[in-house]
């Protein structure tokens, strides 16, 4: 499993870098992930979220790597809320 994503990352890396998303961290998809992080510019981001996945696909090719991923990350956590304590105005 390790082999076929350094075999995926290899196959898109464009010179840009590359983001790994996975569900979670600690995770074995994860775990895989970080252990090839020592590639080149290669980033993982776990724990991923539809707000973060659109945010990064709008800003990948206009941010370098690690910028992309900041704002990935802040539009994450800022679409996880407590509905009853959004409706409740808290």
């Amino acid at each position: 499993r390790r082999h076929d994503i350094i075999d995926a990352v290899a196959e898109v890396q464009t010179g840009q870098g590359v983001v790994i998303l996975t569900d979670m961290f600690g995770g074995t998809p994860s775990n895989l992930a970080i252990s090839v992080m020592n590639a080149p510019d290669v980033e993982v981001v776990a724990g991923i979220n539809l707000p973060m996945l659109v945010k990064l696909a709008k800003v990948r090719g206009e941010l370098p790597l690690s910028e992309a991923v900041d704002v990935a990350q802040e539009a994450g956590r800022k679409y996880i809320n407590v509905a009853s304590r959004v409706l409740a105005g808290k």
